[in-house]
């Protein structure tokens, strides 16, 4: 029988046992997807079930198993809209690599998940198609930019979903919704056909409900891309092979001292945090407290590479080419103004307006050669850190999830929740999130593992382990249960 805790595992035994089929998985997902969407709004659209039901599925590891991609990832044939009213009617000529791999394992996408506009946003509100909410407390945000694709598996609607990030937009929504997210080394995972935001940091990452589920799907995303330039020339990974259920003998995890010693860390993802120390601790890893001092400049740099990247990528959206077109123009000047102002919301305007003028003839030097010095000092103190410990962990989040509305009226704030996932993206390192447990609010906080390049292996053995000694995944909104 399917219930919405059902993992990945335990769907491939009874797909192939024949004790269900795959129309019974699609029928049951969708069923549950149409139902609940009107409540979370974690879906831009859903596809046909008839026709979904009539497509031919590839044997693989996912066979029968359906979930969302992130709406700004490329599915031929269909609306690519990023969020975005200005590509409301943009049809995508090809797919992602990520799809289409997804899809020859086996996977079946049966919709396309909501996000902040042009993946900008740490909340879920930023969507032109309205706000998705949290599963978990329907007044508080699911976290973004992948807001829709983590709401959706936290409820059970599908099985697992893909978001992309820049800066913590997979790991920060796992975390706001108690599930696994990882950000892979950077050019693990093929980025042609997702809409760019921050080309030198953009990653696609799946979400799940556990540690074992979440490496089945990266399995099947894994793996050199000829046709994007920045894909490693690595070869596809199983990355399940290693869950042991036991930590590598003679652990080293590295804690970060701003974790716990920051004002800026609410005071219960501090203690849920403690907790997860002692945790690892009791089950044989040995404890080292690191300091990294150019960290506190991660927020800072991330702010100027972020903006500069995106006011490049997002300069081909003028209504000369795709998307949105403004009409009765009095001439070319005109179009592209009156496209722009009306086809980008208000927090994407702002982004590129930013970026624009770190990157001005005037302040280029000033700002974004410097940040990616900086950068360069990070990269450099974190291969120095990985000398001596195995892993680092720090919150996932350094926020609970915060009330709707609270973004609109501290942008600044939300910007800043990003302290923990920023550094590790910039500097390109794969992270795993995982659940850690719950405030007493009820609300859940995660915490991470990073490791270094092309680590996701003992990445994911270390947080099966974790994973094991806990039931924090088992836990699930009793709204949606």
């Amino acid at each position: 029988m399917i219930t919405p805790a059902t993992t990945i595992k335990a769907l491939q035994t009874a797909l192939a046992e024949k004790k269900i089929s795959p129309q019974e998985v699609i029928s049951f997902y969708h069923k549950r997807l149409v139902e609940h969407n009107n409540t979370l709004n974690c879906a831009i659209e859903i596809f046909d079930e008839s026709a979904l039901l009539a497509q031919n599925l590839e044997q693989g590891p996912l066979f029968g198993i359906p979930g969302l991609l992130k709406g700004n990832i490329c599915q031929k044939g269909r609306t690519t809209c990023a969020g975005s009213k200005l590509l409301r009617n943009y049809v995508a000529p090809y797919s992602a690599t990520i799809a289409t791999n997804l899809r020859q394992a086996g996977g079946i996408c049966i919709g396309r998940a909501n996000q902040d506009e042009f993946a900008m946003g740490s909340s879920g509100e930023y969507s032109s198609y309205g706000p998705t909410k949290n599963p978990w407390s329907l007044d508080h945000v699911p976290g973004g930019s992948s807001s829709g694709s983590a709401a959706s598996v936290a409820a059970g609607l599908v099985p697992w979903a893909i978001g992309t990030e820049t800066g913590g937009s997979v790991r920060q929504p796992a975390s706001f919704c108690n599930l696994v997210g990882l950000y892979p080394t950077y050019g693990r995972f093929s980025r042609s056909g997702i809409i760019a935001l921050c080309s030198s940091t953009d990653q696609p990452g799946p979400l799940t409900r556990t540690v074992e589920d979440n490496a089945i799907v990266a399995s099947a995303m894994s793996g050199f891309d000829p046709s994007d330039a920045t894909s490693l020339q690595e070869p596809q990974q199983d990355f399940t092979k290693n869950l042991t259920g036991k930590l590598p003998q003679g652990l080293r995890v590295g804690v970060l001292k701003d974790a716990l010693e920051s004002d800026g860390v609410d005071d219960e993802v501090k203690r849920v945090f403690r907790e997860a120390i002692f945790s690892l601790e009791k089950m044989g890893a040995r404890i080292e407290y690191v300091t990294l001092p150019n960290l506190k400049y991660g927020i800072s740099i991330y702010f100027i590479l972020n903006r500069a990247e995106a006011a490049s990528n997002l300069s081909r959206f003028d209504g000369s080419l795709y998307g949105m077109r403004a009409e009765e123009c009095e001439n070319l000047r005109e179009m592209y103004i009156r496209s722009r102002h009306d086809g980008f919301g208000p927090e994407v305007q702002r982004r590129i307006m930013m970026g624009n003028y770190v990157l001005s003839a005037g302040h280029r030097d000033a700002y974004y050669a410097q940040a990616n010095h900086v950068r360069d000092m990070i990269r450099t103190e974190y291969e120095q850190a990985f000398k001596h410990i195995d892993v680092l962990i720090s919150p996932t989040a350094s926020t609970l999830p915060f009330p709707q509305g609270q973004a609109d009226a501290d942008p600044l704030a939300m910007y800043m929740a990003d302290y923990f996932t920023v550094p590790n993206c910039i500097t390109g390192l794969p992270v795993i999130a995982i659940p850690a447990g719950f405030a007493s609010n009820g609300l859940p906080v995660g915490f991470q593992f990073m490791g270094p390049r092309l680590s996701e292996g003992l990445l994911y053995q270390i947080a099966h382990a974790y994973e094991q000694e806990h039931d924090h995944h088992t836990k699930m909104p009793q709204q949606f249960s």
